[in-house]
């Protein structure tokens, strides 16, 4: 019988470990995924001392000549010349402080050492992992208790409707739902911007992997990539992932798909990276702690980002 005694399970991790026990030494974290690095680029300028992020958007008004809505036409012995106007609005957001302790007990380390695992390293990892799971969850949707929105879910943009059911669906249908949504996204950023990427939930980016004709040379995701219209426009494949948070994003509980542009000047995530404190002895404790900032998505153009529940 083995025994396992919860003191130094919680603190070095000693076993008891039966003779013919073979004890696998690798450390094994918890399962985890986090995208949101991938997904999204960085505001590169905020620091630990800025408790807020903002930027602006500038509209232009220009009236025509002769014709108000028209050219700039004027005559030679024109004495009046319309001008052009500027109006700058700022959007400003929260940076919100993180922080998480690290504290060991020196018996505790004492034993780690002893026995060849390290508790704070592991501490550490464990850590990381949990800012990088708030930052995942920030960059996405946000959160609800603050009152902050993510990629996937703007208040301000309108999701469009898809019916079509992608388990039976043929590629071209598949095909017309993408470009439907890469469409209106282009077409609400007055053709200025194509998406780039498009998100999609991971039970519909699992059926893309299906060969696109009997013979299969072909998956349905190389054939959207290459022949939806942001490769026409953009020069390069539509690039499609998938993103657990679109799981039921969508209104009445559909999947709901993103696509948008990546890119710091369209759409970015202020964030501080990790610091810490010098380590502290209190007792036969050694404390540091970890501190940074997350701030909330910035959608500098809006309506470079679109969506579509259902698809």
């Amino acid at each position: 019988m083995y025994t396992f005694d919860k003191r130094t399970v919680d603190s070095a991790g000693a076993f008891m470990v039966g003779e013919l026990e073979r004890l696998d030494k690798t450390l094994h974290a918890p399962l985890t995924s986090v995208t949101w690095n991938r997904d999204i680029d960085l505001r590169s300028d905020v620091t630990i001392a800025d408790e807020a992020s903002s930027f602006t958007n500038s509209s232009f008004g220009a009236a025509g000549g002769v014709n108000p809505g028209g050219k700039n036409w004027v005559g030679k012995n024109s004495t009046q010349i319309a001008g052009i106007a500027l109006d700058i609005d700022k959007t400003a957001q929260p940076l919100r402080l993180w922080a998480m302790e690290l504290g060991f007990s020196i018996p505790e380390l004492a034993a780690a050492e002893q026995l060849g695992r390290p508790i704070d390293t592991q501490k550490y990892e464990g850590l990381r992992l949990k800012h990088n799971m708030d930052a995942d969850e920030m960059v996405y949707v946000g959160d609800s208790l603050v009152g902050a929105t993510g990629l996937c879910n703007h208040a301000g943009i309108t999701p469009e409707g898809v019916t079509t059911t992608w388990a039976t669906a043929t590629g071209d249908q598949i095909l017309d739902d993408v470009n439907g949504l890469v469409e209106e996204t282009w077409k609400a950023a007055g053709y200025a911007v194509c998406p780039t990427h498009l998100l999609l939930a991971p039970r519909k980016f699992a059926l893309l992997s299906r060969p696109i004709t009997a013979a299969g040379s072909m998956s349905i995701m190389e054939y959207i990539s290459t022949q939806c219209i942001s490769n026409a426009i953009n020069g390069q494949p539509l690039k499609i992932h998938p993103v657990k948070w679109l799981t039921g994003r969508g209104a009445g509980g559909v999947d709901r798909a993103v696509a948008y542009t990546k890119g710091e000047q369209f759409v970015r995530f202020p964030m501080v990276p990790l610091q810490r404190t010098p380590v502290e002895n209190r007792s036969l404790y050694q404390i540091t702690t970890y501190f940074g900032r997350l701030g909330e998505v910035e959608f500098v153009y809006p309506e470079t980002v679109g969506y579509a529940d259902g698809m």
